[in-house]
């Protein structure tokens, strides 16, 4: 079970420890993809192009973007997944990623839980 948090604006985050640090994760249920993952971690998951490919964003808008295969440590595995980067410092983790868990939210404790089904 991976357990989480609701951040100090009422965001459901995970912390993952990986390359020497910890990244704070977003959990996107309107992202409907794998990964968005910040610019600076490209190296350590190994990333390799995979193309172009459109995606629909809130509002309408779609915008065009790198698609890469990359090597992410996820709940003690190393899972094979797509991904999108991006400037900034956090990871965005859609419902694609998250589709194996379930996913529980306790707003009032501010406290999450993924447990894998």
């Amino acid at each position: 079970m991976i357990e989480g948090y609701i951040d100090e604006i009422g965001v459901p985050v995970i912390d993952i420890p990986f390359a020497g640090r910890t990244w704070v994760a977003t959990l996107d249920t309107g992202f409907n993809g794998y990964l968005e993952l910040p610019e600076d971690m490209r190296e350590a998951v190994d990333a390799r192009y995979l193309g172009r490919a459109d995606s629909l964003l809130a509002g309408g808008n779609i915008v065009t973007e790198d698609q890469y295969a990359v090597r992410f440590p996820f709940d003690g595995d190393v899972h094979r997944v797509r991904a999108t980067f991006s400037p900034g410092e956090g990871i965005l983790i859609g419902t694609r990623m998250l589709a194996p868990y379930r996913l529980t939210i306790v707003f009032p404790d501010r406290k999450l839980f993924l447990e894998r089904e």
